[in-house]
Formats: C-alpha cells, sequence, structure tokens
C-alpha cells in the first residue's frame, strides 16, 4: 500500500473541511464571533456554552479528538483554545475560542466532553491562571501547590521569591497508611528514575496488590520551553530547543514539528530535494527512539540488563552514526532550517549511502531476533498480553496517538492523514494491532521499525539518483522572519511518541507572542489511571513502560 493510494481513499481536505455558515449553524447562539486561524475556521464562543458547544461538535459534526489545548493572555482578556480535529480525517479542524475577561478568568471546563481537557486545563490553570468551572480537579501541574503567580501571564513578576513551607515535605498520608475499612494502602513510585522511564512520580492506591488509583505527578522536570521559545526568534533561535524535548535520539521529528508550524505562518515553501533529506532523516530518528524504547520495555519486564536490552542499544548506535554523519551531532542536532535543511549529505556521498544501506540490510535478520527473544518469549507474554488495556473509545478520550492509539486499533498516522514532507510519494504501511495492551503497543513499534527503515531505503534511492544541479537544500528565507500580527496556526507531526503539534500567535515581532507545544506523552500519560486501574502492581510497571514517555517532553 501507498501513502498515496491511502489518500485517494479518504476525504480530501476541501471535501472534509466544515464551513463557517454550517458551523454558526450548527452552534447558534453559543457563538459570539469568528478567528479564523491558517489551517482551520475558529469560532469565538461564550464561556458558559464550552460543554454543549464541543459536545455538539464531537457528535454532530466528528470532530472527535481534541488534539490540543492553548491558553493565552491579551491586554483586555484571557482566551483558552481548544483545537479540534477527526481522528479519521485530521485535515478537517476547528479550533473553538474561548475568551474569558481579565479580571475574572473563568470559563466552564471541557473535560466531561474530552477527557484530555482534564490534564490541558490544570497547565493552562497553573501557567496563565485561567479557571474552569466544573473541572474534577482543579489544581497545577507542572508546578509546586505553594507557587505564587502564574509564570506565563502577563502580570507575572519574574523576580518574587518562591517559598515551599515545610508542611510540603511531611509524609502525605501520615497517620492514615492503612485505612481498616477498605483495606486499602498508599504507595509512591518514583519520581526516582527505575521504572519510571524518567522523573515521574505516581501516586498509587492499593487493595493489596490490586491497584485501585493512581495519580501520575509531573513537573520534576519542567525547564520553561514555551516561554524560551516565545522570547527566541523565529529565523535563528527557536531550532535548537525542540530537540530537547524529547532528547532519546527524536530530535530531527521534533525540529519538523516547529518547522512545519513556523514556516505554515510565514508562508515558506520546502524544496522536494531537502523534503526527501528531511524525510530520510526523521525516520532514522523514529528507528532509533523505538529501538530504545523496545530495549528499555524489555528491561521492564524481564527485569535485568537482557540481551533484547543490549541488542537494542546496539542497533540504535547504528543509527545514531548515520545521524551523526548527517548531521554532526548525535542527539541535539539543530539541521532542520526554515525552508530545508542546513547541509547536503555528507562526502563522499555514495560512501555515506552504502553505509547506512548495510545498517538497512543488516535489520530484517535482527528483528526475528527480537521476535525470538520478546514476541515468542512466554514470560513476556504473561507480563504483557490482556494486560495494561487501553480501550480504542478511551484512547480517543484522552487524546491518545502514535503507537500507543495504532496498539488499540485507532489507523491514525499524520504522516499519511495530513501529508507533508516525501511522505506522499513513498511506499508503506501504517501499522495497528486491535488488542490495545501491552503487548500490542510493544508489536506496533516492533512492525514500525521495518516501516521506517523501507521509508529510508526509498528515500536513498531517491538521492543517489537526484541530479546534482537540482539539490536545492532550501528556499530563500527573510534573515528576520515577522509573520504578520494576529497570524495564528497549529500544525503537527507524526513524532516518535505520537503527534507533536505546535500553536504559534504572531504579533509582529520577530518572536512569538505565543508559543504552545502539543506533546503526544502528556496525553498518552494521562491515560494512565485507566490502563492500570484493577491491575497488579508490577502490570503497573509494565503499562507506565509501554506508553514510552519522556518526561522532557511531557514536563516541557
Amino acid at each position: 500500500m501507498t501513502s498515496d493510494s491511502t489518500l485517494e481513499s479518504r476525504p480530501t481536505e476541501s471535501a472534509a473541511s466544515i464551513g463557517a455558515a454550517e458551523l454558526e449553524g450548527l452552534l447558534g447562539d453559543a457563538v459570539l464571533g469568528r478567528d479564523d486561524h491558517e489551517n482551520a475556521p475558529a469560532v469565538v464562543i461564550r464561556p458558559d456554552e464550552v460543554q454543549t458547544v464541543l459536545a455538539t461538535l464531537r457528535d454532530e459534526a466528528g470532530f472527535d479528538h481534541c488534539a490540543c489545548v492553548t491558553a493565552q493572555e491579551y491586554p483586555d482578556r484571557f482566551e483558552t483554545i481548544y483545537h479540534l480535529q477527526s481522528y479519521a480525517d485530521p485535515t478537517r479542524e476547528v479550533s473553538v475560542v474561548v475568551p474569558t475577561p481579565a479580571d475574572e478568568p473563568r470559563s466552564e471546563s471541557a473535560t466531561p466532553v474530552f477527557e484530555t481537557a482534564d490534564w490541558h486545563e490544570r497547565e493552562a490553570y497553573d501557567l496563565i491562571g485561567i479557571e474552569y468551572e466544573g473541572h474534577p480537579d482543579l489544581r497545577r501541574i507542572l508546578l509546586p501547590e505553594t507557587w505564587q503567580g502564574h509564570p506565563l501571564s502577563l502580570d507575572y513578576d519574574q523576580e518574587q521569591s518562591q517559598i515551599v513551607t515545610l508542611s510540603e515535605h511531611a509524609n502525605p498520608i501520615a497517620g492514615d497508611e492503612h485505612d481498616a475499612a477498605s483495606e486499602t494502602m498508599f504507595l509512591n513510585i518514583g519520581p526516582h528514575h527505575p521504572s519510571t522511564h524518567g522523573v515521574l512520580h505516581v501516586k498509587a492506591v492499593l487493595d493489596g496488590e490490586t491497584v485501585v488509583d493512581v495519580d501520575p505527578d509531573i513537573g520534576y522536570i519542567h525547564r520553561c520551553e514555551e516561554q524560551l521559545c516565545q522570547q527566541s526568534t523565529y529565523r535563528h533561535q527557536i531550532m535548537p530547543y525542540p530537540d530537547r524535548w524529547d532528547w532519546v535520539s527524536a530530535g530531527l521529528l521534533n525540529e519538523w514539528a516547529y518547522a512545519r508550524a513556523a514556516e505554515d505562518l510565514a508562508d515558506i515553501a520546502v524544496p522536494d530535494y531537502a523534503q526527501v533529506i528531511r524525510t530520510m532523516g526523521a525516520e532514522l530518528s523514529r528507528l532509533a527512539s523505538h529501538f530504545i524504547a523496545v530495549g528499555t520495555y524489555a528491561l521492564d519486564i524481564v527485569g535485568e540488563f537482557c540481551a533484547a536490552f543490549q541488542y537494542a542499544i546496539r542497533d540504535r548506535e547504528l543509527v545514531l552514526d548515520c545521524l551523526e554523519e548527517l548531521t554532526g551531532q548525535r542527539m541535539m542536532f539543530n539541521y532542520f532550517r526554515l525552508g530545508g535543511v542546513a547541509w547536503d549529505l555528507p562526502d563522499p556521498r555514495g560512501e555515506f549511502i552504502a553505509d547506512v544501506r548495510d545498517i538497512l540490510d543488516g535489520f530484517p535478520a535482527k528483528l526475528e531476533e527480537y521476535h525470538d527473544l520478546l514476541v515468542t518469549n512466554e514470560i513476556f507474554q504473561r507480563r504483557c498480553v490482556d494486560t495494561g488495556v487501553l480501550e480504542p473509545d478511551t484512547a480517543k478520550q484522552y487524546g491518545c496517538t502514535g503507537p500507543v492509539a495504532r496498539g488499540s486499533g485507532i489507523d491514525y498516522d499524520r504522516r499519511r492523514d495530513d501529508p507533508y514532507g516525501y511522505y506522499p510519494h513513498l511506499e508503506w504501511d501504517v501499522v495497528t494491532e486491535p488488542d490495545g495492551d501491552n503487548f500490542a503497543r510493544l508489536l506496533v513499534r516492533l512492525r514500525e521499525i521495518e516501516e521506517s527503515a523501507k521509508i529510508v531505503a526509498q528515500c536513498l534511492d531517491l538521492l543517489a539518483d537526484w541530479p546534482e544541479d537540482e539539490r536545492t537544500l532550501r528556499s530563500n528565507v527573510p534573515r528576520t522572519l515577522k509573520p504578520d500580527a494576529g497570524t495564528e496556526t497549529y500544525r503537527a507531526v507524526e513524532g516518535a511518541k505520537g503527534e507533536l503539534g505546535i500553536y504559534i500567535r504572531a504579533d509582529g515581532t520577530d518572536t512569538p507572542a505565543r508559543f504552545k507545544i502539543r506533546s503526544p506523552c502528556f496525553s498518552n500519560l494521562s491515560a494512565l489511571p485507566e490502563i492500570a486501574r484493577g491491575e497488579y502492581v508490577a502490570d503497573l510497571i509494565a503499562a507506565i513502560g509501554s506508553l514510552d514517555c519522556i518526561m522532557g517532553e511531557v514536563d516541557r
């Protein structure tokens, strides 16, 4: 199957789009006005009609994917933007803008309609200061509860002292470690690195060894990435930051997310030759990311430095050798440029292409070893089959994407469904598994390694035969980019973990007025309570690993 043939079977963007008149007719008196974004019609609605509007768009217009929630402040108002799409066709987009007064930033919560809004609205409250009526648990999510002020609000004093009281360090269940009535107990897992794939703290409530509930506690590695990007110029200063979001080899995928949004905002075209190089580099990054995901998951399940882990690190190193030759760096690449890439393939060109092909040629035999070591391993199966089940409807409610969603049978991949780069011209398949358990998510990643290798091989063939006088690396881009004030866009790519999206609002200067990062790990991790509830403690650890979350991307 080719991505071209797949696209032909799906509705085109123009055919699937919803019109302005249709939107206003559907939503009626809840609409206050329009505020169209670059790729989506946007309606401005009343703050007390959020649930009604979103439920109508979900149930009657098919917008069942709340991809992102962005909050921002203007001098005269606050805004929450719900970026809605369709899992069946993500080119169908609509933005729902909810303004609130500057002196009372309060609107209705969207959580009863989309569960993923729970974490997104908590982040908006934490960083901007908007309150959401009817939210089930409105408290800070990235910063300590004792934090004074909201860091992305306009009146925030960056020089003020922050004091954490001693009570914050007390035992949270002092005097109540064991509840005799319900036979439950409280258990802290993390925030140390082992078993949690980063500095993640999971508050677990147990009944014996059965998980009654879990509360992922994040924010331990929050680094103000959005604010850093808002203080940096489009043209030169932002691009190095995306490598540091998902730092486990996925840097070129992260860079592409920013490049796609900024290029859309500034109407910058990318030459075909550069698109082929981008596509090849992105899939090499996906390979490296999936290898370490499979290897560390084997470590989680088997519990020692097993052969599968060592093989995976070996194969990841081979891929990183290719990326180092291409970009000059092993992890923090900074190779993409707005309008193209930094430089061409390394010299001697033929030797580089031959080296990458040699590595790809060795993958089929190696993947057979992974299947022998893991897929057919009885212990691995007993730990993973029918544990950590995520039902498709639940995955959609939490905005899950990437291997986590495709492991639940959701046929959703932005490379095919919202085509960009050179993907539409290549032959490859979207991998899904129907069972939705820990085992299915592993199978998806193993099969996606095959598909990524297939894409890289086709790119190498194209690059080898590309006429020398047509190897244009990037289009002409002004030295200083100043997109028109008020221009807004949300663009996403298929990252290693799922949909990595960027929302940018321009204000006419060379830096963004608002820069929002939609992390796939953030939404995927929010579904952990649904996956782990009713399982054993050991299954909880397996479920955390199956999500393949990188906390640097979750916390940003």
